[in-house]
């Protein structure tokens, strides 16, 4: 018979809606504004004590919070509304100290049963609403100064391949660097070899009663060069650990000379966001001293999780995290957390020549954090905060070299799963050429303006009404199923982009208003076919099914080129072009799905096995 769907067909129409309306359902409950708490470290816990004394700083306040959450090393305080969230993250920040991470988020509001089931609202983006943005700068003193102490190792190293006496190689004030010799004769060797191997130096001689020098000075190209390279290879280790995260569509770009913005739109913990862009989480490997070393080419450091445990270490680098070039989280034979490293063929060509020498003897890894501790001042009679930088290094393992290392071995002694696995992620990410400082953080409202949000929302709605409109007036009972198919693509595009954790921004909504019209596109055709089939005098079933069997062709082929366009922008654009695409290409696989079954099973509904003598169309 024509025009009647199997019972099965109907079946799973029904299923497809019903599991669609399920997952697009999310997106009907307002995530809240909330304040998150999470330890710097494992050692630092996230308990009842501390959220109670939390609790009574915002009481204190006179800061009104709507509920408490506290779970797997976490807390969150949610809030009514963004002013009331960034008054208490001061607050909050001052009540607990530097120990702990103290971010903004927004804190979704799904039931748990729908969560469950694995269904989430659509992400949005930052210009509408939702996510975190960071304004980090970069310490390019500190990047400069870095890369003068691997300098330092490698003169060293140079001067005693070329058998060159040198009694000392220190840092000046100034910024330069200067090597003590002996006597004038073996400077001047030195001199030599280190203008033929290193350009990037300027050269002076001093010679005074406490000894002959040789004072070594970066070029001030070679110095832009190192600057210009901590922002780019910041900018690529931001990038990596963004990805890492998981975060639809960020943007990580740089601003001004010294400055990097990082936007995150719809991030869930953003607590553990900042824990992971704002840490350098650089490593040092370091031979431990001799006894008969002098104290001047020795440090002494503390272990990170034996407080008042230290040991002496030589003062030079064998190499840094940034010579790593993969690290996996994983467990030794007796179940405790490793941290497995691979190192590329310079590192693993240092590692080599120094153990070669140095087998039986024990060699240390030095965790190195850039931190900065939190002043709260009164200017002019208000409260401003200052942030104090300083680097924390605290050794992580002291293990006896058993034999000659190469680009693989281990990290053994750390303090827990969640801290290998975070180590990992770092060291594989990259490590941050310089440390950087959080200058800004605030979550974002609309880029664009309340009132331009307004409009595409405005527009949204105005678009849809018309084409329902236009579709019940020249079509009438026809044009009242494809309104109902209309609305079932919106649920079922607003579905889709939930699963696929999507982010919404202002172009995605200009992809939804070009897909209402492009679903409805499709009816017409069809409409349009069956108006023409009867008035080449085919009966109005036969006109129904020959309406959709011939203009399946057209509407396949206009559908694929503009889903091949739509592919090429995901590819090609960034950020906002390609938000618009997924939009655009999620709608154009919807509204043929309900085009062509879902407004033809409304049709066999309305129609299906009746005899017709005229159509409503």
């Amino acid at each position: 018979m024509l025009n009647r769907y199997p019972l099965w067909k109907n079946l799973l129409l029904i299923f497809v809606l019903l599991i669609g309306a399920l997952y697009a359902s999310p997106n009907l409950y307002p995530e809240d504004y909330a304040v998150q708490l999470s330890g710097n470290r494992d050692i630092h816990q996230v308990d009842q004590p501390l959220m109670d004394t939390v609790i009574s700083a915002l009481k204190r306040e006179g800061l009104a919070y709507k509920e408490v959450e506290l779970a797997n090393n976490s807390g969150l305080i949610r809030f009514a509304d963004g002013e009331t969230q960034l008054r208490a993250k001061k607050v909050i920040s001052t009540a607990v100290g530097d120990n702990y991470v103290v971010a903004l988020n927004l804190a979704a509001t799904t039931p748990e049963w729908l969560e469950a089931l694995g269904a989430g609202p659509m992400k949005l983006g930052l210009d509408l609403r939702g996510g975190v943005h960071f304004l980090l700068e970069v310490d390019m003193a500190t990047a400069v100064a870095q890369r003068l102490d691997v300098y330092v190792s490698e003169i060293k190293l140079k001067l005693r391949e070329g058998k060159l006496r040198y009694r000392s190689v220190d840092h000046r004030d100034d910024g330069s660097l200067e090597v003590k010799f002996a006597d004038a004769e073996i400077r001047d060797s030195a001199l030599a070899l280190m203008r033929k191997d290193y350009t990037e130096f300027l050269y002076e001689t001093d010679d005074n009663e406490n000894g002959n020098y040789l004072v070594i000075t970066l070029t001030e190209q070679t110095t832009r060069a190192i600057e210009d390279y901590a922002i780019k290879q910041n900018l690529t280790t931001l990038r990596n650990r963004v990805n890492e995260l998981g975060v639809a569509e960020p943007l990580v770009q740089r601003q001004g000379r010294n400055r990097i913005v990082v936007q995150l739109p719809g991030v869930q913990d953003a607590a553990a966001a900042k824990r992971i862009i704002g840490k350098t989480a650089n490593l040092e490997f370091r031979l431990e001293a001799k006894s008969d070393v002098s104290r001047a080419l020795t440090e002494t450091y503390e272990f990170r999780n034996e407080p008042g445990r230290t040991a002496v270490l030589e003062r030079d680098i064998i190499i840094t995290g940034s010579s790593v070039s993969n690290a996996q989280s994983t467990f030794d034979e007796n179940g405790q957390p490793q941290v497995s490293i691979t190192l590329d063929s310079k590192g693993g060509q240092l590692m080599g020549r120094t153990t070669r020498n140095a087998v039986k003897r024990r060699m240390a890894v030095i965790f190195v954090e850039h931190k900065a501790r939190t002043l709260i001042e009164t200017v002019d009679g208000e409260q401003v905060e200052r942030r104090i930088p300083y680097i924390e290094k605290k050794i992580i393992s002291l293990a006896t070299i058993q034999s000659v290392l190469g680009s693989s071995f281990r990290i053994t002694g750390l303090d827990g799963g969640g801290e290998s696995s975070e180590l990992a992620l770092l060291l594989r990410a990259g490590a941050l050429a310089a440390p950087v400082y959080f200058v800004e953080e605030r979550t974002v409202g609309p880029s664009l303006g309340a009132e331009n949000i307004k409009q595409g929302i405005t527009s949204v709605q105005i678009g849809f009404a018309l084409v329902l409109l236009f579709m019940l007036v020249v079509y009438r009972v026809f044009g009242l199923l494809a309104n109902i198919a209309l609305c079932v693509n919106l649920v079922l595009l607003v579905a889709v982009m939930s699963l696929l954790s999507a982010t919404l921004t202002l172009p995605g909504i200009a992809g939804i208003v070009l897909t209402v019209g492009m679903a409805v596109d499709a009816n017409v055709l069809i409409f349009a076919r069956i108006k023409e089939e009867l008035k080449n005098g085919l009966p109005p079933q036969s006109a129904i099914n020959a309406g959709f069997d011939r203009a399946f062709t057209t509407i396949l082929d206009s559908n694929i080129t503009t889903l091949l366009a739509a592919v090429i922008l995901f590819a090609m654009g960034t950020g906002p072009v390609k938000g618009f695409a997924i939009t655009l290409s999620v709608g154009i696989l919807t509204s043929m799905f309900t085009a062509i079954l879902v407004t033809r099973a409304l049709v066999n509904l309305t129609y299906g096995g009746r005899q017709l003598k005229s159509l409503s169309i």
